[in-house]
């Protein structure tokens, strides 16, 4: 009775506070100048901006997530009615922009930084995703929807940094399985296909809760994971450090070694483990261990693969070359 209560008065709350709807969104889009030069810079303080961007802003910039391309600004020109993160029930959610309000719903969510979560409409990019109330409910970008959690850990924060523990997920039926690994962390317990039971004691539920509790953790942090190999339980304590790849960086494992690479395979930064092998910027990356590569996706599964002792083929100039690597 009481959750039904609650219920109905969030309910009156929405239509109450919400008369004018979507379209008041677009006015208040429009007003507060969040669009500019195809980024967004939302309004979360009165004079600080959520700043959604793939260059940096000339703004102040308070802190920075390049995971995400997100910045949060300081700016002289205050606006009265900043956005919220919605922390309530939502009836309904729409991606907005100045000009166009399309209602829908989130399909898929969010699974940590390799994954942004997918809307069941085609939408404009960039946008905001709202409640009727103008509430946010995450940022629509290219890549998907990067949702409300990851935008109110990024305002909370100190550290922005993320956690990492080698281990990359998805759902299967009724279970969170390991997708790949980092083949480069010194023994590494995992492997693919366990299937994770518990997490810090509780139970595991999706492949999204559990990479947020993994990203959202404080690097050095001490975990404990249950997980099902086969017919065996098998418990493992692990150390988070700090997370390298993912979101709109690229996340091969292969940065866990300083070697950085761009969406087509060649390399824009070269540090520690891989200087040793001659490497260089501008060399492209055909193959690994025969198998050839055109993207960091199908990368990621070779990586996935790696033997105790690998072979890379690179492209420089037009000459092809190999270079034989040890995991550790």
């Amino acid at each position: 009775m009481f959750r039904l209560f609650v219920l109905i008065s969030i309910l009156f709350l929405n239509l109450s506070a919400c008369k004018g709807g979507y379209d008041s969104c677009k006015s208040k889009l429009i007003d507060s100048k969040s669009y500019k030069n195809n980024t967004l810079q939302i309004p979360v303080t009165k004079y600080t901006r959520l700043v959604y961007s793939k260059t940096k802003p000339k703004e102040k910039i308070l802190k920075y997530d390049p995971f995400l391309n997100l910045y949060l600004v300081k700016v002289k020109k205050s606006f009265l009615f900043p956005f919220k993160i919605n922390n309530f029930l939502s009836f309904g959610v729409a991606s907005v922009n100045i000009t166009n309000a399309i209602e829908g719903k989130i399909l898929k969510p969010q699974i940590g930084l390799n994954h942004f979560a997918t809307f069941s409409e085609k939408v404009f990019t960039p946008s905001l995703l709202t409640n009727s109330c103008c509430a946010l409910e995450g940022v629509v970008t290219e890549r998907g929807i990067i949702q409300k959690e990851y935008l109110e850990r990024f305002l909370n924060v100190k550290d922005t940094r993320y956690s990492d523990i080698g281990i990359r997920l998805h759902d299967t039926h009724n279970n969170t399985k390991i997708k790949r690994i980092n083949p480069f962390i010194e023994n590494n317990p995992f492997k693919n296909n366990d299937i994770l039971l518990t997490f810090d004691g509780e139970k595991v539920k999706s492949s999204s809760s559990l990479m947020k509790k993994i990203l959202f953790a404080k690097v050095g942090s001490k975990h404990k994971l249950k997980v099902k190999r086969g017919s065996k339980i098998l418990t493992f304590n692990v150390v988070a450090y700090e997370r390298i790849g993912g979101g709109f960086k690229a996340d091969t494992f292969l940065e866990s070694k300083g070697l950085y690479l761009d969406n087509n395979l060649i390399i824009f930064k070269v540090e520690s483990f891989f200087k040793k092998y001659g490497l260089k910027i501008g060399d492209k990356l055909l193959k690994i261990n025969g198998n050839s590569v055109s993207n960091v996706d199908e990368l990621g599964i070779y990586i996935n693969a790696f033997k105790e002792k690998s072979s890379i083929l690179f492209e420089r100039d037009g000459f092809q070359f190999f270079i034989n690597i040890n995991q550790h």
